[in-house]
């Protein structure tokens, strides 16, 4: 998934938007026309405090699909909050959260799953007791019930990691760019429309 800034806004984290994207165009020589007539991924004027101490101010952020957005400050600034929040981790004290027009601010996070909102946090999140292809297969099994499709995804997301050669490797035994190759495959086996990334490399 590529994100590109539509805007980001944060007085409390000074959050800072990268984009590096596709954009529209009218197809021919230029490429493709991407299709953008859906409202996105939006979180709009988010604020949390814990025990009376605020860690976000009016947080606003806007993704359609086919961008990439990068969230950028200091540690403490608030990053891995906001992506708690738009996944449903934990609860805005105020602000909103729409998916394509329609809030989510009250849904939980397994709904918002559902949706399309996938995420891959900051922290390891491997199935530490199972190898390289039964991790990302756990996920696959829960979202394709047709055994061939999901054997050929798992082929996929090997070849495009490049981790097939670590399919039956246990996950203890993998360094920690592995780990983190792996943890993306595996997020990107649940075909999410929007992928928050915590710090991803």
């Amino acid at each position: 998934m590529f994100w590109s800034r539509k805007s980001v806004k944060s007085d409390n984290a000074k959050a800072t938007a990268v984009s590096g994207s596709a954009q529209p165009t009218d197809g021919g020589a230029s490429g493709p026309r991407l299709i953008t007539t859906n409202k996105g991924l939006v979180a709009h004027n988010l604020g949390k405090s814990f025990k009376k101490r605020p860690v976000l101010k009016d947080v606003s952020v806007s993704v359609q699909r086919g961008e990439a957005v990068g969230l950028l400050g200091p540690n403490g600034a608030g990053k891995t909050t906001s992506f708690y929040i738009i996944t449903g981790l934990i609860a805005a004290d105020r602000g909103t959260i729409s998916l394509d027009g329609r809030d989510i601010t009250m849904m939980p996070m397994y709904q918002r799953a559902r949706m399309g909102i996938g995420y891959l946090p900051q922290e390891a999140s491997i199935f530490r007791g199972m190898t390289v292809e039964q991790n990302i297969m756990a996920v696959l099994e829960v979202v394709e019930d047709d055994r061939i499709k999901r054997e050929q995804s798992l082929e996929d997301l090997l070849a495009e990691f490049a981790i097939e050669h670590l399919r039956r490797t246990p996950a203890l035994a993998l360094s920690g760019g592995e780990r983190r190759r792996c943890e993306i495959a595996r997020a990107l086996a649940a075909h999410p429309n929007f992928v928050l990334l915590d710090e991803p490399l």
